[in-house]
């Protein structure tokens, strides 16, 4: 039997087993506590769901820096958020699948002077196709994992001195499909058949296996850092794909699914709530909390991870 499997199988229980069908029945709380000033920083905030939210957070007067990969858009919508809400918009315009875009973001986020009071890594894509990025790297593994795990590794001395915030991962219910989790000698699916799917859930445990490692650096000094599932919600991801899966999403997934709005209702409780403001090292279903499935919890993986990362990054020449 595989070693995983004989590790992960017992630890498994129908209560963890049923908590997403539970928790997709329910929806998500909401904040009317103002952002008054504060400042919040959201990657991929063009469209879906880091769009909605960025509107979501500016209505309700806080500062915006998005990161995006498109100026035209960027654009667009820092005009659009400061015409409707007179608030303060700003963009960096970074491709987060580029380790050297990546490491330009995470510097100018670290020399900022004023406290980053939400942080909100939401830049995803599902590619049923592997590609690679210019530095060699799966793409999916760099944009859903490494990139968070730099930006947030340049942030670490940042977040001490300030002393307060709160970041989120915009994760997936779809890091259950790394039912045995990592394969740590082929995190790039260089060997292994691949699988979008799979791949794609193999990078959302990843970033949250490394959310355990962040919450407890942090826990110290007063910065929460929690993972989050938007819900089943119409969005651009895999817009890129072949015909087939256009053609799926558009008329079996997007025909069931919810507005984004209702994910940045909950990326606002979850990031100016008063209630969940000592919550650390959690997973939420929108914003109802949710137990983690085995390989998720496992903080030896973690480690584990974190050193194949750390080495991986040397190699690239990258000092997070």
């Amino acid at each position: 039997m595989n070693p995983a499997i004989r590790r992960y199988w017992p630890q498994y229980t129908w209560s963890n087993v049923l908590a997403m069908a539970k928790n997709m029945k329910s929806q998500p709380k909401r904040c009317a506590e103002p952002f008054q000033g504060r400042l919040v920083v959201i990657t991929g905030a063009t469209s879906g769901v880091g769009f909605h939210t960025a509107r979501k957070y500016a209505s309700m007067g806080a500062r915006v820096l998005m990161i995006n990969r498109n100026e035209d858009k960027s654009e667009r919508v820092r005009k659009e958020l400061s015409d409707e809400f007179g608030a303060s918009v700003d963009y960096i315009i970074a491709d987060l699948a580029v380790l050297a875009d990546i490491q330009r973001a995470g510097r100018y986020l670290a020399d900022l002077q004023a406290p980053i009071d939400a942080l909100i890594h939401n830049a995803g894509l599902h590619l049923t196709t592997r590609s690679e990025t210019i530095d060699g790297l799966e793409v999916n593994f760099v944009l859903h994992y490494l990139s968070t795990f730099i930006i947030t590794s340049m942030l670490l001395d940042k977040y001490r001195r300030d002393g307060t915030g709160r970041i989120l991962f915009v994760g997936s219910e779809a890091y259950r499909f790394a039912a045995w989790g990592l394969d740590l000698d082929d995190l790039q699916w260089e060997r292994r058949r691949y699988a979008g799917i799979k791949a794609y859930g193999a990078g959302k445990l990843a970033q949250l296996l490394s959310m355990h490692r962040f919450a407890a650096e942090l826990a110290p000094h007063g910065v929460t850092v929690n993972a989050m599932h938007p819900g089943m919600v119409r969005t651009e991801t895999g817009k890129d794909n072949g015909r087939l899966y256009r053609w799926y999403k558009r008329n079996l997934i997007d025909g069931r699914s919810m507005s984004p709005e209702v994910s940045a209702e909950a990326l606002y409780y979850l990031g100016a709530s008063s209630e969940p403001a000592r919550t650390s090292d959690t997973f939420f279903h929108l914003t109802t909390e949710e137990e983690l499935a085995p390989p998720a919890r496992d903080l030896a993986a973690a480690e584990a991870l974190w050193a194949r990362t750390v080495e991986l990054l040397r190699r690239k020449g990258v000092t997070a």
